[in-house]
């Protein structure tokens, strides 16, 4: 399941991460890519233990707590540190599939990414290429959004960067471990609430409101994993 979040952030917030991001001090991506994924990443990227990457990262996880859209759809469990990324002068991230445990900082514990996201941080006319491309179940996504868009897509999936050859692109991304470790589960779940939203804002008296409401939440209690 692919789904677009617009305006996560609006353009004038986009406008200030970008600046505090356009001076900041740059490492080499694959400093943080598993054996065979640094083979073919070719990015920067903000140390984790940077002030501004601690600042933005919090920006980022109180906006994703009060964005609806993103709950229904991840059914966030925990939300690793997002990070930040940086392409240009042909940059990219060849075909890869995101590591599924992740440490939690230095706290010893570790989360699972169910779910990755990108959130875009240019916009398509600021550089060329750089295209994020998902392979899943139902084929071929290609997504280059407006800055301040999200995507959300499952972890497990085979994803890449095209080269980016001209302008910079920045980004923020980052893994959420839900509740509900299947996609084919979450993705049920998913369209249930929805029918149920759009039901009850046609119909909101409609009997078939509450019951629908009682399936969904007994399949989270039994999906769930907490």
């Amino acid at each position: 399941m692919v789904i677009e979040i617009p305006e996560l952030f609006a353009p004038s917030e986009v406008r200030d991460m970008r600046a505090a991001l356009e001076n900041a001090d740059w490492t080499d991506g694959r400093a943080t890519a598993g054996h065979r994924a640094g083979r073919v990443k070719q990015n920067e990227q903000l140390a984790l233990e940077h002030p501004l990457a601690r600042q933005l990262a919090d920006c980022v996880l109180a906006r994703l707590s009060q964005t609806p859209l993103f709950i229904a759809a991840a059914l966030p469990n925990r939300v690793l540190q997002p990070r930040f990324s940086r392409y240009d002068g042909q940059g990219q991230y060849g075909d890869h599939v995101d590591n599924a445990i992740f440490p939690v900082g230095s706290t010893g514990e570790h989360l699972r990414s169910d779910v990755s996201s990108t959130l875009f941080l240019s916009d398509p006319d600021e550089y060329d290429g750089g295209e994020l491309v998902i392979e899943d179940m139902f084929g071929t996504h290609r997504a280059k959004l407006p800055a301040g868009h999200l995507i959300v897509y499952p972890g497990s999936s085979l994803h890449r960067v095209e080269p980016v050859t001209r302008g910079v692109r920045f980004a923020s991304f980052f893994w959420t471990q839900s509740f509900i470790a299947s996609p084919e589960r979450r993705r049920l779940v998913f369209e249930l609430d929805g029918a149920i939203q759009s039901l009850a804002s046609d119909h909101p008296e409609h009997p078939s409101v509450d019951m629908l409401t009682q399936v969904y939440h007994n399949l989270l209690r039994q999906w769930s994993q907490i």
